[in-house]
């Protein structure tokens, strides 16, 4: 077949789907320097990432790709609704890697990695001014990045990296929804407080074997339906979902004196795992088989870890699996309620899910700040210490690690990711009511087995559209309307209140 004859779509696809190989290995690069990589390797790993990244930047700006664009706008006619998705998301891409010029995006990407690789020993340490050097030229790089993408998309540097998480969304319409959630939440949080049950002390002298947590581990997985012939679970500092649909990595961390927050991680990471391995096959290595945007995924794992081991049910149907593997003391009523904790606490990845929230508009209100010139990076961790005291009474003063060094986002240089999470949050309670019209009561569906059927909702709803339509038309399909903040208030007030 003459070049000629392939039309300009396809010439697009076939360009995309080098892409995707290409990608494919940059995310494995990611996961090893997480896992597996000696501490020595970092110097060339980051070199190695960099021109990497630089030469998929360099294939998502080749010069042909102009006249191809606009050639298939041309012929949308002949294509099917979901080839010209792909054509809208393959254009989205496009435009993001015209916005910055390739030596930032290598500088960047280069910084990122030495950054991130010093912040593995500088949290441990609570080393704030040896990050603080370590994060300054990066943070200058992304500060680049976000005014390239703002000039050239006529938004805010902010919506311009929030856009790459969450395409549609802006920092006033995130201003709204984290006004209406801060109506409320105080006085729910104090609320819950109130009237939790005195739980037991912990007996820290009990030890879980991490060889034991990493196969209750893998036990739940499977429950969930994860398939471990597309992907593993490993260690890591920081837990994450990584790889690519048919390989997805996950990563946990372990504590040998308490097993819940690893198992809470692994259920989490496999709500994002799920979703990977559940996008539609017939579309990978293209854009539209992708997923449609970290609020998106983020609502799928918490979904897995609010939804479902938030209930009774399905913590009942885990405890023989946890008597198995950890000869555990605590009855199936007693952990049911530690997950349902709600104590205000330092650390994002360990808050219960109503104090989540208010970890989230700490960092979007930094991140806000950081990129307008408003705070300087010097004065960020007072700035933390205060939104802290001010949102959940507690101090970090002086207590770097536990405060912002706590995250890695910051260290890879992801500004703008945070409010994918409480996004997430309420898009997670909004499918759960969406389910529950349909299916009956997620507790009653949990007490009779019929977790299958839960998850073939979600596969059908969100997992396999992939990114064939865009998140606002994605959520109005599956549940009816638009996002409703009103949902995640709904949610909280049962589960903590009833």
């Amino acid at each position: 077949m003459s070049r000629k004859s392939v039309t300009a779509y396809q010439q697009l696809s076939d360009h995309f789907q080098k892409i995707s190989h290409f990608e494919h290995f940059a995310a494995l690069g990611d996961w090893d320097q997480a896992t597996m990589m000696p501490s020595a390797g970092s110097d060339n790993r980051a070199a190695a990432m960099a021109e990497l990244a630089r030469h998929i930047h360099e294939l998502k700006n080749a010069p042909e790709l102009t006249d191809w664009f606009a050639e298939a706008q041309q012929q949308l006619t002949q294509l099917s609704k979901a080839q010209q998705a792909n054509l809208r998301e393959m254009l989205w891409q496009w435009h993001q890697a015209n916005c910055v010029p390739a030596e930032i995006v290598q500088a960047k990407t280069a910084a990122a990695y030495r950054c991130e690789h010093q912040w593995c020993q500088q949290r441990p340490a609570n080393d704030w001014q040896g990050f603080k050097h370590n994060l300054q030229p990066l943070l200058a790089l992304v500060k680049e990045e976000a005014q390239s993408r703002a000039a050239a998309s006529n938004v805010t540097p902010y919506d311009a990296l929030l856009a790459r998480f969450e395409p549609g969304m802006t920092a006033a319409r995130l201003t709204q929804i984290f006004d209406h959630l801060s109506q409320w939440l105080p006085t729910l949080i104090q609320q819950i407080c109130e009237r939790q049950p005195t739980l037991k002390p912990v007996d820290t002298n009990i030890r879980y074997p991490l060889s034991r947590q990493q196969d209750l581990g893998r036990e739940v997985m499977q429950f969930l339906g994860f398939d471990f012939q597309q992907g593993r679970l490993d260690i890591s500092a920081h837990p994450f979902c990584g790889g690519v649909p048919g390989d997805v990595r996950l990563t946990t961390r372990y504590d040998e004196h308490s097993f819940l927050p690893a198992l809470l991680g692994i259920i989490h990471e496999t709500g994002h795992a799920s979703y990977e391995q559940g996008l539609p096959v017939a579309w990978r290595g293209q854009p539209a088989g992708l997923a449609r945007s970290m609020g998106i995924h983020e609502s799928q794992s918490l979904f897995f870890e609010m939804q479902l081991a938030g209930s009774a049910a399905f913590i009942e149907r885990l405890y023989p699996m946890l008597k198995r593997h950890l000869s555990c003391r605590d009855s199936a009523a007693e952990l049911h309620q530690q997950i349902l904790r709600v104590q205000p606490g330092y650390i994002r990845v360990d808050a219960d899910e109503v104090t989540y929230p208010c970890h989230i508009m700490l960092r979007f209100a930094a991140e806000q700040a950081l990129l307008n010139g408003s705070l300087d990076l010097a004065d960020l961790p007072d700035f933390w210490d205060q939104q802290m005291q001010q949102y959940l009474g507690i101090s970090t003063k002086n207590n770097y690690r536990d405060g912002c060094m706590q995250d890695i986002h910051w260290a890879v240089g992801e500004f703008g990711y945070f409010p994918s999470y409480t996004l997430g949050a309420m898009y997670a309670a909004q499918f759960r009511f969406a389910l529950e019209k349909q299916l009956g009561s997620l507790d009653v569906l949990l007490e009779n087995d019929r977790l299958p059927e839960v998850l073939s909702w979600l596969q059908q709803h969100i997992w396999q559209q992939g990114s064939l339509l865009d998140t606002d038309t994605l959520v109005q399909q599956a549940t009816g309307e638009p996002l409703n903040p009103d949902y995640l208030h709904r949610h909280l007030r049962q589960r903590y209140l009833s």
